[in-house]
């Protein structure tokens, strides 16, 4: 499937109504034409208007690295996408190179004005806006309009030519993968302002190859070489370096460590307002090239209760799985289908803080769950083709033969959680990055 191709029908722009005050007017596009078609979601006074700006200014900061992307991919940079609703917004993106997600999140508190109403959008992030982000001062004050309330801002003066981007959807998939992750998290270390500023003046200035590892000595957190005691692996530790400059306005630091030791999760926590980073095993591992959902997906569910829920829920509304499944009668196995399938099309998102999922509404498009999962079709299509040949099954051991490429033939070996084959996928990954196609398709065949 393509990118989605969409117009802003007019660039971002910044109103100065005095010395002492900034407007924030932002141009939006959405697949969802009863989105494109709302003038404003969100109009309002920001109340920590100094540290919004250099949140939403770090946001900025993100999409523009490039961690392992060549210096020709820079003209490929994407705007954030901002969920207005639930009395909140959330503005999100990835690097350049897929390895981080970023997420400012605005709670009702700082958010003085008017919900017109909830959806998910794509904002236009112009140089002239982070150029304003990075000028805000603590004493001004700041609006921030998602689209346009009052149309005369729209002038001869200010109008710009169209800006034409595309919505990945590398970007799609990554949000998938990404709310399994965060769900998966637990939280390692709470540290107060002063520890998070310690613990950063260890990061490595310059791009690291090696692991580094965050490990606590004595009351004094670090970023070292070598791992000791319970220490969290962080790779890619230099990515980090973009929350230098707000680690003086934080409260607190959250850091949240994954079993799987495939990601970690910093949380900068401002009352009322947060800038989560979660950073992937290394710079050159995307996260939209995981499938850590797709075993989850394996039963197919009738698309019509795929269509009810997303037309019941909102942005930002909280989304629990199992108070769906109570409330409606699907059993919990169903239902960790269901979250699945909605999650590979980016359509669920998850609060670490609340540990709670949230309602992502971007389009709702069945062909993606084709489009945007390969792998899961390619393991269909072996057991359609009878490529799976069951040689042992008994208690909760399996062992089968699968089909691969240029006539040879996978060993897959299913021992109770353990899953195993001899292709090149899992000699690489393991299950690190979810099933291969090979052990897919012998779980489809034990269904």
């Amino acid at each position: 499937m393509n990118d989605f191709e969409y117009t802003y029908p007019f660039a971002s722009m910044i109103k100065e109504e005095s010395t002492h005050q900034k407007n924030f007017i932002f141009s939006h596009c959405s697949e969802l034409k009863e989105d494109n078609a709302v003038p404003c979601f969100f109009w309002g006074n920001i109340t920590q208007p100094f540290v919004v700006a250099k949140c939403l200014a770090t946001l900025a900061k993100t999409v523009a690295s490039q961690f392992a992307v060549a210096p020709g991919m820079l003209a490929k940079l994407r705007d954030p996408i901002i969920s207005v609703g639930n009395q909140q917004l959330l503005f999100e993106a990835f690097s350049s190179c897929n390895s981080v997600y970023a997420r400012v999140s605005l709670h009702n508190e700082v958010l003085d004005g008017e919900f017109v109403k909830s959806g998910c959008t794509n904002i236009d992030f112009n140089d002239a806006t982070v150029r304003a982000f990075n000028a805000v001062t603590a004493s001004e004050k700041m609006i921030l309009g998602v689209g346009q309330k009052q149309t005369h801002f729209i002038t001869d003066k200010h109008k710009t030519i169209e800006k034409k981007v595309t919505l990945p959807n590398r970007w799609i998939k990554g949000l998938g993968n990404v709310q399994v992750y965060l769900s998966e998290m637990e939280l390692a270390y709470r540290l107060n302002k002063a520890e998070a500023i310690q613990l950063f003046r260890s990061l490595p200035k310059q791009a690291v190859k090696t692991d580094y590892y965050l490990v606590k000595r004595g009351i004094v957190y670090t970023f070292a070489p070598s791992p000791s005691g319970n220490a969290i692996k962080v790779g890619g530790a230099h990515r980090l370096n973009l929350l230098q400059g707000l680690l003086l306005l934080a409260d607190s630091l959250f850091i949240y460590r994954n079993p799987s030791e495939q990601t970690v999760a910093f949380v900068l926590n401002f009352k009322r307002v947060e800038l989560l980073f979660l950073l992937s095993d290394n710079v050159y591992r995307g996260f939209s090239g995981d499938g850590r959902y797709l075993e989850n997906m394996i039963e197919d569910v009738p698309m019509e209760w795929l269509v009810g829920i997303n037309n019941f829920f909102k942005t930002n509304e909280v989304f629990s799985p199992i108070m769906v499944s109570i409330e409606n009668d699907i059993n919990l196995g169903t239902m960790s289908t269901l979250q699945a399938s909605l999650s590979s099309i980016g359509l669920l998102g998850y609060n670490l803080l609340d540990r709670n999922y949230f309602y992502r509404r971007l389009p709702f498009k069945p062909e993606r769950l084709a489009s945007l999962n390969p792998r899961l079709q390619n393991a269909k299509k072996l057991t359609e083709n009878n490529e799976v040949q069951l040689i042992e099954q008994h208690d909760n051991f399996v062992k089968a033969h699968v089909k691969g490429t240029g006539g040879v033939t996978h060993t897959v070996i299913l021992d109770g959680e353990h899953a195993q084959c001899t292709c090149n996928w899992y000699t690489n990954h393991q299950t690190n990055r979810g099933l291969c196609k090979h052990i897919l398709a012998t779980k489809m065949m034990i269904q």
